[in-house]
């Protein structure tokens, strides 16, 4: 009885510090910078902007020659933009201009990250490349990567972009945390949702979701259930690799999924 009362307290005690400290096991920001796009043979602008809540934040833009569009990044829960700059380099060979930023705590961005946060930051951005970039909004491609396509989606559902690309996605943080913690009962303790469930189904622009087989974080039957509640138009792109690198071990049969789904929009 002893040991019951033993294991049944440490499993209470693992459930209340998940909960306390939940946000740690969902945000990872960096703070260090990497590079820049120059030390990839990319010219670039630093850009500093306010969200509606008073958090200054900081992004590049990256233009490319004689651009069709310009992409709209939202990446990950991990590092900052200095870690995408492989994927600034491929939009960019692809015809696009890139505007990518920190969300609040990560890089250069001032404030604390929260959920709440990240979609006033992905507002803010937004009406920066329309405001003072004047960017038209009908140029402009959503992208998002793991927990970025969450906000992608969100952003979306206030402002149409031309197209979504959802990378590495899911449709509920939840979905993720359960398959990484069984043991625990994450759907009644995450207070961090990202839920796209609903958001994605109303989405009318085309959309293109990405996903690799072999990801190892977020579960390929999460990606082919995101494109299953997202409403036509919309397009799978089935890559390789795990969920950090899939975009660079797939090559061209990356490039090339995402040259004919841009080319379509034309």
């Amino acid at each position: 009885m002893m040991i019951l009362v033993a294991v049944t307290g440490a499993y209470v005690l693992v459930c209340a510090l998940a909960f306390v400290f939940q946000k740690h096991m969902v945000f990872f920001p960096d703070r260090g910078m990497f590079g820049t796009p120059i030390q990839a043979g990319m010219t670039y602008r630093d850009v500093f902007f306010d969200t509606e809540d008073g958090v200054r934040l900081h992004g590049w833009l990256v233009p490319a020659p004689e651009a069709r569009r310009t992409v709209l990044f939202f990446h990950g829960n991990a590092g900052n933009i200095s870690h995408r700059l492989e994927s600034i380099q491929i939009f960019r060979n692809l015809g696009l201009s890139v505007f990518i930023f920190d969300y609040r705590g990560y890089g250069r961005s001032g404030g604390r990250v929260s959920e709440a946060g990240t979609y006033l930051d992905a507002r803010a951005a937004y009406r920066h490349i329309i405001e003072e970039e004047g960017v038209d909004p009908t140029d402009i491609v959503f992208f998002g990567r793991s927990l970025g396509g969450s906000v992608a989606v969100e952003l979306a559902t206030h402002h149409k972009p031309r197209a979504v690309i959802l990378e590495s996605c899911f449709p509920t943080l939840a979905d993720v945390g359960q398959r990484a913690y069984r043991f625990l009962p994450v759907r009644q303790l995450l207070r961090i949702r990202y839920d796209s469930t609903e958001r994605i189904v109303g989405l009318a622009c085309p959309k293109l979701i990405v996903h690799s087989r072999n990801d190892e974080i977020v579960p390929f039957d999460l990606g082919q259930r995101l494109f299953e509640l997202a409403s036509e138009p919309k397009e799978f792109l089935e890559i390789r690799g795990d969920h950090n690198a899939g975009f660079i071990e797939s090559g061209r049969l990356y490039t090339d999924g995402l040259g004919r789904f841009l080319e379509s929009l034309d």
